[in-house]
C-alpha cells in the first residue's frame, strides 16, 4: 500500500500536479494505467466532501434545513419534491442542477419534457437560494441545494437521516436532449428500470429501495388509466381498482386538472414500507410498482423491506447517496449560479 502511494505521488508530479518537478514515468505499462485510474477516482472523490462549506459558508447547511423545514409547514408537498428533484436531476448525466434552469436564450428546459410531468414547487429553491446569497453571496451551488434540500426532506416524511458530501457545480447547460434516454417512464419494463439504474453504480437492491419513495406524494390521473382502462389490469386487487376509477373517472383525463390518486393511502406522507406491502397486496399504482412483484429479481428485496422499514431504510439511503453523487462537475466544467433558473452571464 505503501509502494502504490509513493507511485501515485510520482504519478501526480508526473502528470503535472506538482510543478516544477520531473519524474520518468513508470516503466510497468500496467501499473502505469492502473495507477492513473486511481488517481483519477481518487481526484473525483475529493470533488465532493462532508462539510464543503465549513468555511466559505459555515452555516450553510443549517440555512437550508431552517429553508426546507418553514417550506414544509407551510407547504407539506415540497418535501416530496426535493426527493423527486434529486432524482430528475442526478440520474440525467450529472448532479448538476440542470434541471433548474429555465428555458432562456434558446436552450430548453428540462421542465418542459414529459418526463417531468407533475413536477412543482421550483420557485421555492429560489427562496433557499436567496437566503443562501443574503448570508454567502455566490458560495452555495444551485447543485449543492438540489441534494441538500432532498436530505432534509427526507428527514421530515420519517425517512432516515443520510450524511451527504457537498462541493458540486452548476451545469451551464440543460440536458433535455437526453432527460428521457435517463430517466424511466413509469410504463417501462422493470429490466429496463433497472439497467438505467444499474448505469449509475445503483444494484437492483438500491433501485427496489428508491422505488419505495413512491409511498409518498401523489401520481396524476394521466399516468394511471392504462391500467384500468379500456379494462382493468388483471393484477390489480379488485377493491382497489375501483378506488382508482373513483379518483380517475375518465380513460382521458385532463393533465392540467387535480385528478391524482395515491399509492399508499394509510401513510401517504411518510416514507415507510407501506409502499412494500401495498404491491404484495397487488396494490401498487403504476405499471412499474407491480412489476416488482412479478420479476424474479426483484421480489425477494420487496419481501423484505415490506417485512422490515429499517431494513429498508438502510438500503434507501444507501441508494440515494450513490445517486447523489452522481458525476459531479469539476470547478472547471462548471459554476455557481447566482439565480438558479439561469446560467450566469459573464
Amino acid at each position: 500500500m505503501v509502494r502504490i502511494l509513493a507511485e501515485r505521488s510520482k504519478l501526480e508530479a508526473f502528470s503535472g500536479k506538482r510543478p516544477g518537478i520531473s519524474i520518468v514515468r513508470p516503466r510497468n505499462p500496467v501499473l502505469y494505467k492502473l495507477l492513473l485510474l486511481l488517481l483519477q477516482l481518487y481526484s473525483g472523490e475529493s470533488d465532493l466532501q462532508l462539510n464543503y462549506y465549513s468555511e466559505s459558508c459555515p452555516r450553510a447547511e443549517e440555512i437550508i434545513k431552517e429553508q426546507v423545514t418553514g417550506l414544509y409547514h407551510k407547504h407539506g408537498n415540497t418535501a416530496v419534491s426535493w426527493i423527486r428533484n434529486l432524482f430528475h436531476d442526478c440520474i440525467v448525466k450529472s448532479c448538476d442542477a440542470s434541471l433548474l434552469l429555465d428555458t432562456a436564450n434558446g436552450m430548453k428546459s428540462e421542465k418542459t419534457s414529459s418526463r417531468s410531468f407533475g413536477m412543482r414547487n421550483f420557485k421555492y429553491i429560489n427562496t433557499i437560494k436567496d437566503a443562501l446569497e443574503k448570508e454567502c453571496p455566490m458560495e452555495v451551488s444551485c447543485a449543492d441545494i438540489v441534494a441538500l434540500s432532498a436530505r432534509d426532506g427526507v428527514i421530515l416524511l420519517g425517512g432516515p437521516h443520510i450524511e451527504m458530501k457537498t462541493g458540486r457545480k452548476d451545469s451551464k447547460e440543460s440536458h433535455i436532449a437526453e432527460v428521457e434516454d435517463f430517466i424511466p417512464n413509469h410504463n417501462d419494463s422493470i429490466s429496463s428500470v433497472l439497467s438505467r439504474f444499474q448505469s449509475i453504480g445503483i444494484d437492483t437492491e438500491g433501485t427496489v429501495a428508491l422505488l419505495g419513495a413512491h409511498s409518498i406524494g401523489r401520481v396524476h390521473c394521466k399516468n394511471i388509466v392504462p391500467r384500468i382502462y379500456p379494462t382493468v389490469d388483471p393484477t390489480l386487487d379488485p377493491a382497489y381498482a375501483n378506488y382508482l376509477k373513483g379518483r380517475c373517472p375518465s380513460p382521458e383525463p385532463n393533465p392540467k386538472a387535480i385528478e391524482y390518486a395515491r399509492n399508499d393511502r394509510i401513510t401517504p406522507m411518510l416514507l415507510d414500507n407501506m409502499y412494500y406491502k401495498n404491491i404484495l397486496s397487488h396494490k401498487g399504482l403504476l405499471l412499474v410498482d407491480q412489476q416488482l412483484v412479478s420479476d424474479p429479481d426483484t421480489y425477494p428485496f420487496v419481501e423484505k423491506m415490506a417485512a422490515d422499514n429499517d431494513y429498508f431504510h438502510e438500503q434507501f439511503s444507501k441508494a440515494l447517496l450513490i445517486l447523489s453523487e452522481n458525476n459531479p462537475l469539476t470547478e472547471e466544467q462548471g459554476e455557481i449560479r447566482r439565480d438558479c433558473r439561469y446560467v450566469n452571464r459573464n
